[in-house]
């Protein structure tokens, strides 16, 4: 669930931890606290650490390092009020999402890891009786730990995609430098509080607060990374990554679509629309983004989700149950929505609900419903990452995909139909890393899918074996119990035995040449 990867501004040049960052609440305009900008020299000293604890991390298994993952498992069920109350305050998200993703998606990956890394990562036997070269070695893969891995956090989920990419890392039996977003640190620096109490060991686990310039820094000193965010600072990830020579994993932007069919359970879907258009204020990466409807239904479809939509409770979340819609977590945010539906307007869309900033403290920006948008607006092309909900009439299911792949961007859909035959065919016509049938986002709390984007999505995925394995290096063991001193291929060359093992070649691979 990415982020856009704009920087917020700090007090200071980051060049030390002199530098601070404000934090703020985006509810209530009200500043939280502050937090130091690590500079170069203690980045590079955080990981220096960090490589100094790892072997011992390691050694000690997979399950020992289940152990601690379950201990912080249970310190967050423990503590879910105050975690709740934390990313709350820092996000102004509502506290049911932060429930849902930060708290509940955390606690279920914690018992996920320590429970499958070792059947991800456990060594493979590779056949060798099927190559007459290899015949009777013992064949071995082997994921040995990256080393230090670096993961850049969003500001959308403070935990969930920042602490939640560092759960495999760890299982894996790595080192892990977390630097999460200068909006919304507190979060993470209480992960870090919940491992050292659950007894991970000294510096495995570890938080560099900062900006910008403290992710750059990062990326020169560990094994791999892992970016969640916007696509343009994806890109700067990546060449860096490359300069340093390291793997580099990204989940980036998304414009996820949904494509209504006309057999499709209209009250499901139009609370599905709702919903997975406006969780989070529309700060999900997978969030449904513009949605594609067949003209037989689309008139009763935009009527049910603009009933929906117009009934949403929005304001500073007092508790749960108090409100449905939160704020807006990064400033430069709110500007971008109001300029992807003043553009959509200008150029002919008509707003239903919402398509206004409000007034009061905080930010916030109404739950926006728009019609008669078309693919020349901002708001069909562009990740607005807010609480809008762009609606589109197409003439069938042909026209819909054409438009649903229409996009830069590839990292989730879905399709709607009582048809799920269809709807799977369907599905496997578009280019997106994940596509559901009759649902949204649901897939992500299915930890054993991999999770990943097309285009420019992303690179890598999350999840399942890819979503551990990225974090490793793979070893392949070959090991030979018998052999004769001397092998037929070896020195000295003699023509006899050339000819020989030339006429092996033909009798071993000539029938696969002749078909």
């Amino acid at each position: 669930m990415a982020s856009l990867g704009q920087q917020a501004p700090v007090a200071g040049n980051g060049a030390g931890a002199t530098a601070t960052i404000e934090v703020e609440n985006p509810a209530t305009g009200e500043l939280i606290t502050t937090v130091p900008v690590l500079g170069a020299a203690e980045v590079e000293a955080m990981a220096a650490r960090a490589r100094a604890a790892q072997p011992a991390w390691d050694v000690i298994g997979f399950e020992g390092r289940a152990q601690v993952l379950r201990r912080a498992q249970k310190w967050m069920l423990d503590n879910a009020e105050r975690v709740i109350d934390v990313v709350v305050s820092e996000s102004g998200k509502t506290v049911e999402d932060a429930q849902l993703a930060d708290l509940g998606y955390t606690v279920s990956a914690l018992g996920f890891w320590a429970k499958q890394a070792r059947k991800y990562l456990a060594d493979e036997r590779v056949p060798s009786w099927n190559n007459p070269v290899v015949a009777g070695k013992k064949l071995i893969i082997r994921y040995a730990p990256a080393g230090v891995v670096g993961v850049i956090g969003p500001w959308n989920y403070p935990i969930a995609n920042s602490f939640g990419d560092c759960v495999p890392a760890l299982a894996a039996g790595n080192s892990v430098i977390l630097k999460p977003s200068e909006v919304t640190p507190l979060s993470s620096l209480l992960m870090e509080e919940m491992m050292r109490e659950c007894g991970l060991p000294e510096h495995v686990f570890q938080v560099a607060t900062g900006d910008g310039s403290t992710g750059a820094a990062l990326i020169g000193h560990v094994d791999c990374v892992m970016f969640t965010g916007s696509t343009e600072t994806g890109k700067s990830v990546m060449k860096a990554a490359a300069d340093a020579l390291i793997p580099c994993y990204l989940e980036l932007g998304g414009k996820d679509p949904m494509l209504v069919l006309a057999d499709a359970d209209l009250d499901r879907a139009a609370n599905a629309a709702s919903y997975y258009s406006m969780n989070n204020a529309g700060q999900v990466c997978i969030s449904v983004e513009r949605v594609y409807v067949e003209e037989p239904v689309y008139d009763e479809f935009v009527t049910k989700v603009s009933g929906n939509i117009s009934r949403l409770r929005q304001g500073p979340p007092t508790g749960a149950g108090a409100v449905d819609v939160g704020a807006v977590t990064f400033p430069p945010q709110l500007d971008v929505v109001q300029e992807h539906v003043s553009d959509a307007v200008s150029k002919g869309a008509k707003v239903l609900v919402g398509g206004h900033s409000r007034t009061e403290a905080g930010r916030f920006y109404a739950p926006t419903v728009l019609v008669d948008v078309d693919h020349s607006m901002k708001i069909m092309r562009e990740e607005t990452f807010g609480p809008t909900i762009p609606i589109m009439k197409v003439s069938d299911c042909e026209e819909g995909i054409r438009l649903a792949n229409d996009s830069s961007y590839g990292l989730q859909a879905s399709v709607w139909t009582k048809d799920v035959e269809r709807g799977e065919q369907l599905a496997r016509r578009i280019e997106a890393g994940v596509v559901t049938v009759n649902d949204a986002q649901m897939n992500y709390s299915a930890l054993n899918l991999p999770m990943g984007g097309w285009k420019a999505s992303g690179l890598g995925s999350r999840h399942g074996a890819a979503g551990i394995r990225k974090y490793t290096k793979v070893q392949s063991l070959l090991v030979t119990r018998r052999a004769p001193k001397r092998e037929p291929h070896m020195f000295p060359y003699r023509a006899r035995r050339t000819m020989m093992l030339r006429r092996a070649f033909k009798l071993l691979y000539g029938r696969g040449s002749r078909d």
